[in-house]
């Protein structure tokens, strides 16, 4: 199939244009011209986000190498520019940052799993065999996940009716509980680079793709898990299992999934959107990849030869549906929607806020009480800083006496607006994980600069195959210069002790707070209850702009 031979198009500007008046419908927000005869519907990285949220898209997303200036890179007015978006609609206020707040208060809270039900039935009623496919990190990221182990997100997508899913964080619960939910779902659990460790082989438990029949044509679905899980998260909580890029057994499984007679060829993926991007220039057969990981979320898909990349964001904030023609053993065309889930516009699936509020009923009381307040907009992405990341720093320097503080550079976690009460609930959704232990030590400057410049590596590597983290280190009571266009070991320098705007000594020794370490063993009160402590003593919470990291080359 020659690129140009294939058709595509992408539905979403017919809400786009909608911005004045701000008069939403869901028949807007769902209406589709049904296309083809196979539908996918994609969600992804939702982070046991149950409910209504506020998540506001990064100020800073910067690409290095060949995705330097290349979507998902773009941000804000460039971002609106490039699609076509006018400010301050409601497109603008679901897919860039500008003017986060005063937007929210227009257009509301966005996702809920019973408001992505809705939509999931709305598709479902016009094509009754789409297939749902969910892209992993759903497992991890609340206080309900967290004190049911997952099951309470298992449940509820359970009700969803997936047809198979993939992983990154769920991995985090342990071998044991892992594979105890994977032996029970009643869906494809796919990952064809999950490998026994001992023995180097495919691990029986999970799957490298399932092949369906859909419209007349055989779809194989083929799971890509997150590659990097022993470096970027704790090696000792699943020691039976491998991990990697895997390319190679990639194109084995396309192949015999093509030689199975498979008509369409759709990766299920938690690479991230540039090492997809990269993948899809060296597998061949690969027609759709559903990205997963960087949380980006793209109105249109991105074509790699003859392979379309889809990005559905985060949070449970978007789903795509993809309609394909597939004829003859090949994909002859697409239509692709992403489709916001503007929780103010569409009705709940009534019998999903059900199951949803049974799972936070034993835990209302505790998920509901009021900390504090906060006088600032708190939020988290961002490749450097967030305030929410700014908060955690500074109550890890106050709560356990430390110069300097180190938080991970997760992209996980909703925003709170201005004026809002901030409860537990908030708390655990920025805090939420199960190695979350908050431990102080000291460090050498040296030390330091060496930490600073390794996870600036995982962001910065111009070759996406070694960005083997999430974004920057978070860091509180330290400043420093970053030259994204050099080499490792040369990115970091200035280093300078905010308290006293003295420059870092190599040689000195400084009391480091931190968490999230992926050593086993670490000691320290668990983070939330540290944030908490900090929040409660400042009443009203208010983060002043961060200035400390200067970029450069960006």
């Amino acid at each position: 199939m020659a690129a140009s031979a294939m058709v595509g198009a992408s539905g979403f500007g017919n809400w786009a244009r909608l911005a004045a008046q701000q008069a939403l419908t869901q028949d807007q927000l769902l209406e589709f011209d049904t296309f083809g005869n196979v539908s996918l519907i994609h969600i992804t990285d939702i982070h046991a986000q149950l409910k209504p949220i506020y998540f506001r898209e990064p100020e800073i997303n910067l690409g290095v190498g060949e995705a330097r200036g290349r979507v998902p890179h773009v941000t804000g007015a460039d971002f609106r520019k490039l699609y076509g978006i006018d400010d301050g609609s409601p497109t603008a206020y679901a897919l860039t940052y500008d003017d986060f707040s005063s937007l929210a208060k227009g257009y509301g809270r966005v996702g809920g799993l019973d408001r992505v039900s809705t939509v999931v039935n709305a598709i479902r009623a016009d094509r009754p065999d789409a297939l749902l496919l969910d892209g992993g990190d759903t497992w991890h990221g609340s206080y309900t996940c967290y004190q049911t182990e997952g099951q309470d997100m298992v449940n509820v997508m359970n009700g969803l009716k997936p047809d198979a899913m993939t992983f990154h964080w769920e991995f985090t619960l342990g071998t044991d509980r892992v594979t105890e939910m994977v032996e029970n779902l009643p869906f494809a659990a796919l990952g064809q680079n999950i490998f026994d460790a001992e023995w180097d082989e495919p691990s029986e438990l999970f799957k490298p793709y399932k092949m369906f029949e859909r419209g007349g044509a055989k779809i194989a679905v083929i799971g890509q898990a997150f590659p990097y899980m022993p470096i970027a998260n704790p090696r000792w909580m699943f020691p039976e299992f491998s991990f990697g890029i895997r390319d190679e057994n990639m194109q084995l499984m396309v192949n015999e999934a093509r030689a199975e007679g498979a008509d369409c060829v759709v990766v299920l993926s938690h690479n991230g959107f540039d090492v997809d991007h990269k993948m899809a220039t060296r597998v061949t057969g690969i027609d759709v990849i559903l990205s997963g990981h960087t949380h980006d979320a793209l109105p249109e898909p991105v074509v790699v030869g003859n392979t379309i990349i889809i990005a559905s964001g985060s949070n449970g904030k978007f789903v795509s549906r993809v309609d394909l023609d597939v004829r003859d053993g090949k994909m002859m065309g697409y239509k692709h929607k992403l489709i916001p889930i503007f929780s103010d516009v569409i009705t709940p699936d009534p019998a999903m806020t059900q199951l949803i509020d049974d799972q936070r009923a034993p835990y209302k009381a505790e998920l509901e009480e009021v900390i504090g307040q906060t006088d600032s907009l708190l939020y988290r992405r961002g490749n450097f800083n967030g305030t929410w990341d700014d908060l955690i720093c500074d109550a890890l320097i106050s709560e356990r006496e430390a110069d300097i503080a180190m938080s991970p550079g997760v992209r996980w976690g909703p925003s709170i607006l201005p004026g809002q009460d901030i409860t537990r609930e908030d708390i655990w959704n920025v805090t939420s994980m199960t190695y979350g232990k908050a431990y102080r030590t000291e460090m050498t400057g040296e030390f330091i600069h060496v930490i600073l410049e390794d996870v600036g590596d995982n962001l910065f590597n111009p070759d996406p195959y070694y960005q083997q983290g999430g974004d920057m280190v978070r860091i509180g009571g330290l400043g420093y210069r970053i030259d994204i266009t050099k080499p490792q070991g040369e990115r970091i320098s200035d280093l300078t002790l905010l308290k006293t705007g003295e420059a870092i000594d190599p040689a000195k020794t400084y009391v480091v707070a931190g968490w999230a370490s992926v050593n086993e063993g670490t000691e320290g009160p668990q983070i939330w209850d540290v944030v908490e402590s900090h929040i409660r003593k400042q009443g009203t919470v208010t983060v002043t702009p961060n200035t400390s990291v200067k970029v450069v080359g960006a």
